[in-house]
């Protein structure tokens, strides 16, 4: 094989999301890592997009086989190659180490049961921290009803025709407070995501139409699971049970789409009321 590397340009995000769908079909030891979350990161406003040039990929033809991505901004980075490819990862290791890191170093996580990246991690210089990642997973095979408080109705909320809508509840929901005026103050203009569903995009609105809690998730036909990204409630909502139906309506049309399980990188209690359970658990290594 006659491997090629180049850096990342926005012609790449399809083979990006391709190249992440193609690791995680039969093994789920890089779903920290999946489409749906590179998805969510590349039109995040906490996103740095001016280092997107330095995303590493390594190519076997006009396909993707390797990658080191940076996580929001330099200093922690995704980095794994496809099944018979290993070979190329120490060299997605050094590339990771030498472009990616900030004044700290570089970190990433590493499944706990994935002995061959743990050591040639650790080969390359990189050492355990106390830092981790939990990923739960939940089956969709049963019946999923979710029931909501009186005056409350499910939305769906589209990322253009209510974009505003969206973000506002968004920013309440992850205690930004609710000064209007600081809100708008605070928004950085994004792009939208080329693989969002509006019917996976579920609000809880009262009677006025004001969302209350969200849930978004995204799936794609044929991956099998869905990804939950993001939930919230505003504060005057919470300990009502709003989130947890919300997250239930929009896994109920994620099955509907084809989804058999969802994940969702968390260890909260709420996950576990809702039926998830631990499936991977990630540690961090660093390299100074």
């Amino acid at each position: 094989m006659e491997i090629r590397f180049r850096t990342f340009a926005d012609a790449d995000y399809a083979a990006a999301c391709a190249f992440l769908i193609e690791l995680n079909r039969d093994d789920k030891r890089h779903i920290h890592w999946n489409w749906a979350r590179f998805e969510w990161m590349y039109r995040h406003p906490e996103f740095d997009a001016g280092l997107k040039d330095s995303i590493g990929l390594w190519l076997d033809g006009e396909r993707i086989v390797g990658a080191a991505i940076y996580d929001m901004y330099f200093g922690e980075a995704f980095c794994a190659v496809l099944r018979g490819y290993e070979a190329l990862y120490p060299d997605v290791l050094d590339y990771a180490y030498a472009r990616l890191r900030d004044e700290a170093g570089l970190a990433i996580a590493i499944e706990t049961g994935n002995a061959f990246e743990i050591e040639a991690a650790k080969r390359k210089g990189f050492f355990p921290i106390e830092q981790s990642e939990t990923v739960m997973r939940r089956q969709l095979d049963d019946t999923l009803a979710a029931e909501l408080l009186a005056g409350l109705s499910f939305r769906e909320l589209d990322q253009t025709a209510d974009l505003d809508a969206l973000e506002w509840v968004i920013y309440q929901g992850f205690d930004h407070g609710d000064d209007r005026a600081a809100f708008e103050a605070s928004r950085i203009p994004t792009g939208p995501r080329m693989h969002f569903d509006k019917r996976l995009s579920v609000a809880a609105v009262d009677e006025t139409g004001e969302p209350v809690a969200f849930c978004g998730m995204w799936y794609l036909p044929g991956t099998g699971y869905a990804y939950v990204e993001p939930v919230c409630t505003v504060p005057a909502w919470r300990k009502k049970g709003v989130g947890h139906a919300v997250v239930t309506e929009t896994m109920r049309r994620a099955k509907q789409l084809g989804a058999r399980e969802a994940y969702v990188i968390s260890d909260q209690a709420f996950y576990t009321a809702l039926g998830f359970a631990i499936a991977h658990r990630f540690a961090f290594y660093r390299k100074p």
